[in-house]
């Protein structure tokens, strides 16, 4: 577990239920304008399902698109609503992301366990994608001092479900649920302290080449104004942006890896 930071960021844009076939063309023509990127962000944008055949098609090509979340079942059949890996490898797309912490709360009901997160997690993998498998607590958790212990029950399912050659198509997103959206954010202190405790946890549990290798992204209200302060932290390897992805200010959290 070397601590040092990782090269390649991953900075992920993710627009939740946003979007309209015009807004979503303009902020596309934002990106596509914006010039180069910093040769250090490897950038992934999750859009709706509605629009990522859409987007894919006009967005730059150093710019991938990804799903917000992927079927549990995998295949094709009778999963009414349901998009499986297949169908998003068949488009085109070869991001998702799992676990979000609004998928794991619900909306207005159950949401998914992690059980549940770690098969769509593997069931994707095993198709060809690419993952953001994304953890984190919520604030009474960490008023009591459990965060790391959720962070490892979100992570045990998945690493049960994985082989170890697996986690080189995992990005994991830590996102402490209290500042996503609030406009609260962990300090670069806090964030880092829990990234590291996130880093032992792969070395200890999984390998340390795994611990070493694997991308561990910040996903807790990161803007233009504070991903520099965030990015300096040694093992803060990109961001997971909401909010802020639907922006032009996007442009300069990609390119804070300068």
């Amino acid at each position: 577990m070397s601590g040092k930071k990782i090269a390649k960021a991953l900075i992920g844009g993710n627009w939740k239920c946003n979007g309209t076939v015009s807004s979503v063309k303009a902020m596309a023509e934002v990106l596509n304008k914006a010039g180069p990127f910093s040769a250090n962000s490897e950038v992934v944008i999750a859009a709706p399902s509605i629009h990522l055949h859409a987007l894919k098609s006009i967005l730059r090509p150093d710019i991938a698109v990804s799903a917000e979340d992927v079927g549990f079942k995998k295949g094709y059949g009778a999963f009414t609503g349901e998009i499986s890996p297949e169908m998003l490898l068949d488009s085109g797309i070869h991001w998702t992301l799992t676990g979000h912490s609004e998928r794991r709360v619900g909306f207005g009901f159950a949401g998914e366990t992690s059980p549940v997160v770690a098969t769509k997690t593997k069931n994707a993998i095993d198709t060809g994608l690419n993952v953001i498998l994304c953890i984190g607590e919520q604030l009474a958790d960490r008023q009591s001092g459990k965060t790391m212990t959720v962070c490892a029950e979100q992570l045990e399912p998945v690493k049960a479900a994985l082989k170890e050659g697996d986690w080189k198509k995992i990005v994991i997103a830590y996102e402490p649920v209290w500042a996503i959206g609030t406009g609260v954010t962990a300090s670069p202190a806090q964030a880092q302290e829990t990234h590291a405790e996130i880093r032992k946890w792969l070395a200890k549990n999984v390998s340390t080449a795994v611990a070493d290798e694997t991308r561990i992204i910040y996903g807790g209200s990161a803007t233009a104004a504070n991903c520099n302060d965030l990015y300096s932290q040694p093992d803060i390897n990109g961001f997971l942006v909401g909010g802020a992805s639907l922006k032009p200010e996007f442009v300069n959290i990609i390119n804070c890896t300068k």
